[in-house]
């Protein structure tokens, strides 16, 4: 049997964070989950359990976030995998979105994202191990028309992973972007899909919308399956910097990479013609 790992979860209350905790906590390991609705993570863990810390945080305060590492630290004595799971997801056009909106997807997806690794880095250094996962998407690969202010989040969550990953891996800390396609949660659902308050009608926004909630409920992906994975990843000496979980998601990325490839090869000679002669 692996050595008991302590691992720190943030969305926890619901979806993909959700399933993560629960397959974690049946697994024999400790976790500190945390959330906005302290009572609702409750709710769905229960509190009885010793290897369970839930924590009230909101991860854009970096504050909060730096008193939530120590607490989990003082709690458990280290930790060993970082789930960077909240997120939030925003339906609108570039144009549409209002500067308070896409500064609201940016603040979860990506500088709550920051403020856990910056704050958990000199921990993990320490220690000389460790595993960050960021949850991005099929959409930090590819844009799509209507999610700019979350495709600008993801994509940014892409490129920080990459990076981390080199500068991590000195200190046999590993990380891994992962990319979930379509999963079977909540994320799509009347209750949490976020839409632009001021729309212009040309750009079709609540077609938009309306085909996202036809996806509630339908979704191919596994949840519990994806919770697996992420526990079997931390097992391997070797895991990957890029994980798309999900064929939709890992076929769509494999295609536009193809597509990109193609367009680049076309239009190389415009690349190639800005050297000194």
């Amino acid at each position: 049997m692996s050595t008991q790992k302590v691992w720190f979860i943030t969305g926890a209350s619901k979806g993909m964070g959700l399933e993560t905790v629960n397959t974690v906590l049946k697994n024999g390991d400790k976790v500190a989950a945390t959330s906005r609705n302290l009572k609702e993570l409750i709710d769905q863990i229960g509190n009885q359990n010793e290897n369970f810390l839930p924590l009230q945080v909101n991860i854009t305060n970096n504050e909060e976030v730096k008193k939530a590492i120590e607490t989990t630290i003082e709690t458990f004595g280290k930790i060993d995998v970082i789930v960077n799971n909240a997120g939030y997801y925003l339906v609108g056009s570039i144009e549409e979105i209002s500067d308070e909106e896409f500064r609201k997807t940016i603040d979860v997806n990506l500088f709550g994202t920051v403020n856990v690794i910056r704050n958990a880095m000199p921990f993990l250094r320490q220690q000389k191990s460790g595993h960050i996962l960021n949850i991005a998407s099929n959409m930090g690969y590819i844009g799509y028309a209507n999610t700019g202010s979350y495709n600008a989040a993801k994509f940014a969550v892409i490129g920080l992973s990459e990076a981390l990953a080199k500068e991590a891996k000195p200190f046999n800390i590993k990380v891994t972007a992962i990319a979930p396609g379509m999963f079977r949660t909540r994320f799509m659902s009347d209750s949490t899909l976020a839409e632009t308050k001021n729309k212009i009608a040309i750009y079709n926004v609540e077609q938009h919308v309306n085909m996202l909630k036809s996806f509630d409920g339908n979704q191919p992906g596994d949840p519990k399956k994806l919770a697996k994975v992420l526990l079997a990843i931390t097992e391997l000496p070797n895991p990957p910097v890029h994980l798309p979980l999900g064929n939709d998601s890992y076929n769509s990325i494999v295609e536009h990479r193809k597509n990109e490839a193609q367009e680049m090869e076309t239009w190389q000679h415009l690349s190639y013609s800005t050297n000194f002669d």
